[in-house]
């Protein structure tokens, strides 16, 4: 198993990569995942090109950044016939790793503006902008897709043999179809079939929740490393599990004794801190929805932190529900 890719000129290292999730792949999520160790390639949350140009750099949630999160690579949706120069510029400036692409979120607002997996009803109008994209920056370039509309081999083999051939140097396969729910279990085996099809460096997405879901999607789909979503919202340091199980990485947490999980939630809180007040409570919720689950009775602590109106009131809820479940293991 190889702890290592090269995507253009840049090595990753370990393979292993924070996918871009809108209201969670931001600045604090990184940097608790950076600090528990095991991951070697960061995503932004989806920024829209249009938007993007004119974006406050030191008041955007989206853009917030600080310099130890790297390597990072910022994602982009574009919307049919959008010109994409600006964006790119922009991204020059704030010293982006990379540029993703994304060719793969189904949410129905994408839908409108015929971007995310809906750009991809045009493979023409993909390959004019990535041929675009690849001409305006000599960064690395990525895409994110899905497995298409419905199983199709030779029309999903054909698009991503375009991608490569259009200048992408690292695909990220999401082993679901465009409209399926996250409770269908992933195709890994199909992301086998990209990978086998193409030279480039492919990533593979979709169910990764523990060590032995790795294993087995590395197994099935043959790919180059993972990318990992929604299992690193639950458990910020399955990135450090596995590195060490599967690439043999060592040392990881600097401090050696790895924090419990209580000290990682309220360390997750106060790199929230970096945020703009109005700006942390809902990144919190959302986390906490994930992050719930590693306690018993846990959406109780959800519960709880959802229907906070405040921060402050947020995390005095949650250290009761930590006193009452450490008074119960006590007693």
């Amino acid at each position: 198993m190889r702890d290592t890719i090269l995507v253009r000129n840049l090595t990753i290292s370990p393979p292993l990569a924070l996918a871009p999730m809108v209201g969670l792949s931001h600045s604090a999520l990184r940097t608790l995942a950076l600090e528990l160790g095991g991951v070697g390639l960061f995503f932004t949350e989806m920024l829209s090109a249009t938007r993007l140009p004119q974006e406050n750099v030191q008041a955007s949630p989206f853009l917030m950044r600080y310099p130890e999160e790297r390597p990072l690579f910022y994602q982009l949706f574009v919307s049919q016939g959008q010109d994409v120069l600006p964006a790119v510029e922009r991204l020059h400036r704030l010293d982006a790793q990379g540029i993703d692409l994304n060719l793969g979120c189904p949410a129905p607002n994408m839908r409108k503006q015929g971007a995310g997996c809906f750009l991809t009803d045009d493979p023409e109008q993909v390959r004019h902008l990535v041929a675009t994209l690849r001409q305006s920056t000599s960064l690395p370039l990525s895409a994110k897709i899905r497995l298409g509309t419905k199983l199709d081999e030779s029309r999903l083999i054909e698009f991503c043999h375009m991608l490569e051939g259009e200048g992408i140097d690292l695909l990220s396969v999401h082993g679901r179809l465009h409209g399926e729910k996250f409770c269908r279990r992933p195709r890994w085996d199909w992301i086998g079939k990209v990978k086998r099809a193409l030279a480039i460096p492919v990533l593979a997405n979709g169910g990764i929740f523990s060590v032995d879901d790795a294993h087995r999607c590395l197994e099935e789909s043959g790919a180059d490393g993972l990318m990992i979503g929604r299992g690193a919202a639950v458990r910020p340091w399955l990135f450090a599990e596995i590195a060490r199980e599967i690439y043999g990485a060592s040392n990881l947490l600097a401090g050696g004794s790895e924090p419990l999980p209580q000290e990682i939630y309220f360390r997750f809180i106060r790199l929230l801190e970096r945020f703009r007040p109005e700006r942390r409570l809902g990144r919190l919720k959302q986390f906490t929805h994930y992050y719930g689950g590693n306690f018993t009775y846990g959406h109780h602590l959800a519960i709880a932190v959802q229907t906070s109106i405040s921060v402050d009131q947020a995390v005095e809820r949650a250290l009761h529900f930590f006193q009452k479940r450490l008074t119960a293991q006590v007693g």
